[in-house]
């Protein structure tokens, strides 16, 4: 199944995650996910116009504000707002794009696969990072 590999190639790959929509809010889906995927030893960085610092990172305005390479562009926006999000994924060179669980835009995946990134839409980064370390135990 393509996107079960483009999963397992994102985990494995993709250590640099820039997350749009990280809020400070805990009780966050945003905040919960990153918080695990730090944990786990994965860099996160924050993306988020109205927040400075989230999970002791500086947080920044856009995507195009940050400036170091960016492998994982997580976004935690609503559907309509993705497009210009993908796009600048592309712009700034990132491996893959991953759209949280209830996010889906079909035009902006076909358009960054076309550019050669790895997508995964309406799925939950956590979840499936937990189901292949249970896979490689």
């Amino acid at each position: 199944m393509p996107e079960h590999d483009a999963i397992e190639r994102i985990l494995k790959n993709c250590p640099t995650i820039a997350v749009v929509g990280l809020s400070s809010k805990r009780f966050r889906a945003s905040y919960g996910v990153s918080h695990y995927m730090q944990a786990a030893g994965y860099r996160i960085i924050p993306v988020n116009p109205k927040e400075t610092e989230v999970l002791g990172e500086k947080c920044y305005a856009t995507l195009e504000d940050v400036p170091e390479k960016i492998d994982l562009v997580n976004i935690f926006r609503r559907s309509e707002l993705v497009p210009p999000i993908v796009d600048s994924a592309i712009a700034l060179g990132a491996k893959a794009v991953w759209m949280q669980e209830g996010v889906e835009d079909e035009s902006s995946a076909a358009k960054a696969r076309a550019a050669g990134l790895d997508v995964v839409m309406d799925r939950c980064l956590l979840k499936e990072h937990a189901r292949l370390m249970r896979r490689f135990q």
